[in-house]
């Protein structure tokens, strides 16, 4: 007997003089979708989002986070948007810092209808391990403790590339995005980097970006090399570094850190109910945890919803594959560089080091979903 296809629900971002508003159309996508299937009725229901790095534009406004509170509301329940504290050092590294920059980029009680908590407290400390149910390499999930209280789990995604994982989308949002700061240490921990000393330029760009003491600037040399004592394999330093200097001593980390990412996202909705949304919209082609952000690699696909969060993104990654690539991003002209090879799959092509595909593959593997999907527009 066939394996029933998950339902993935689509619609675009055209919109017509006088007609219905994004936020009407979004409303309007979820319902569809089934979220009004959840029990909301007076349970609290974390909703969680990327607030944006303070100098990056490309994360998803405050309008629809509203959007998404506003039906929650509607069916009785009591929501609050969440997200954990970060590994690396910005603006979103202890729970102060990180309202601020949520305040900063709009988000606010008065902007999007409810409270803004951060999931694993004020230093990124506060957690409770959650068993992983199928796990293969993480026993026991250290998830922000304010997710797992809540009743009732939605994931708000923005859909874009990655500069280690590919892409992010819904999966990553919980899976990593849900990690306390320790958690986050043990998905990227198997990834290591090393310095090129020949193509190391001492500009210490790299430097300002580890929070963990990793990074030594040898004075002697004027080269920058790696304490391996000290590396977690966040790879923010490989991001950093405009001479390609820097790489992952382990090839076979991304593949582990995506393995690992779908084991937490597995611990997050595992058992509880859960709903998601992606926006696959101003498409850049590295995460919104970086201060700024690239011109979008693909045009505007539109807006998806699904119960499936790994269906969810295995629609939106084959949307993403079948679009055309926008001049002058930097997947275009990778495309036409000297020394192009066409993987024939414009992540891998606008990051060749990322990878992708292990992900998904895992999380049907451990029972997350499918991706096998049926698409209703």
């Amino acid at each position: 007997m066939d394996k029933e296809k998950s339902k993935v629900y689509f619609t675009d971002f055209r919109t017509k003089a006088n007609g219905d508003s994004l936020i009407t159309k979004l409303k309007r996508l979820i319902k569809r979708a089934g979220i009004a299937d959840l029990d909301l009725e007076g349970k609290f229901v974390a909703i969680k989002m990327h607030f944006g790095e303070l100098g990056n534009l490309a994360f998803l406004r405050p309008n629809y986070a509203r959007a998404v509170v506003d039906v929650v509301k509607e069916l009785g329940g009591r929501p609050f948007l969440t997200d954990c504290n970060t590994l690396y050092p910005g603006s979103r590294k202890n729970a102060l810092e990180h309202l601020y920059c949520a305040w900063e980029n709009g988000f606010t009680p008065l902007t999007v209808g409810c409270p803004i908590l951060i999931g694993d407290g004020l230093k990124g400390t506060d957690d409770v391990e959650v068993p992983v149910v199928g796990g293969e390499y993480v026993e026991r999930a250290k998830i922000g403790r304010a997710v797992m209280d809540a009743d009732v789990f939605i994931s708000l995604n923005h859909f874009k590339g990655h500069e280690m994982t590919g892409f992010g989308g819904a999966i990553k949002n919980i899976g990593m995005g849900c990690g306390s700061r320790a958690g986050k240490c043990e998905q990227h921990i198997s990834g290591r980097t090393e310095v090129d000393a020949e193509l190391c330029r001492g500009c210490k760009r790299c430097l300002a970006q580890c929070a963990n003491d990793a990074l030594v600037f040898d004075e002697a040399t004027r080269k920058m090399r790696v304490d391996a004592d000290h590396c977690v394999g966040c790879g923010r330093c490989i991001a950093a570094c405009n001479f390609d200097a820097i790489a992952s001593a382990d090839y076979h980390a991304p593949q582990l850190l995506n393995r690992k990412m779908a084991e937490y996202a597995k611990a997050v909705i595992n058992g509880r109910p859960h709903f998601h949304i992606s926006l696959v919209q101003d498409i850049s082609p590295n995460c919104d945890c970086h201060a700024e952000n690239d011109v979008p690699i693909l045009p505007n696909i539109g807006m998806f919803a699904s119960k499936d969060p790994l269906a969810l993104d295995q629609a939106c990654v084959d949307a993403c594959l079948a679009a055309t690539p926008l001049p002058g991003s930097q997947l275009y002209d990778r495309m036409h560089g000297p020394d192009f090879c066409d993987h024939h799959d414009h992540f891998t092509n606008s990051t060749p080091e990322s990878e992708w595909r292990s992900c998904l593959e895992h999380a049907e593997k451990i029972g997350i979903g499918s991706r096998e999907y049926e698409l209703y527009a």
